[in-house]
């Protein structure tokens, strides 16, 4: 059987390096990670991995990209596959989209950049408690 997926979105290469480090280090192989450096790229993900019957269990987005903004991808993502986890993160997400995530996407957690390491992983364990146990 294959492990569950956690989807990192953003169009900083350095962020998602970076998430990548942090939450692998933290959760090691019980995950396999993926990131899409745009709402698009992670889209094309969503799609490949339904199709496969792979399970995304957890995206974490930025707010602020290229073409389209975190909230509303996240409203989208949440309408389509509402059984994943979603945090947003970023350091210049307005009240609004932030309540309009909570609102329509039923946003597990919002945290600022730059993010403290221990509460990122704190935030992700608890997101991922559901997860774990199935």
């Amino acid at each position: 059987m294959s492990r569950p997926v956690i989807l990192f979105v953003d169009d900083e290469k350095l962020v998602l390096d970076t998430l990548l480090v942090q939450v692998r280090s933290a959760f090691g192989e019980r995950y396999d990670y993926e990131i899409a450096q745009s709402a698009e790229e992670a889209w094309d993900l969503l799609r490949e991995y339904k199709e496969a019957q792979r399970r995304i269990v957890l995206l974490i987005s930025d707010w602020l990209m290229p073409l389209e903004k975190g909230d509303s991808f996240l409203i989208r993502v949440a309408q389509h596959y509402p059984d994943i986890k979603l945090i947003m993160l970023s350091a210049y997400a307005d009240e609004e989209a932030i309540n309009r995530a909570q609102r329509y996407a039923n946003l597990f957690a919002f945290l600022r950049k730059p993010w403290e390491k221990d509460h990122l992983l704190e935030k992700i364990q608890q997101a991922l408690q559901p997860a774990q146990a199935s």
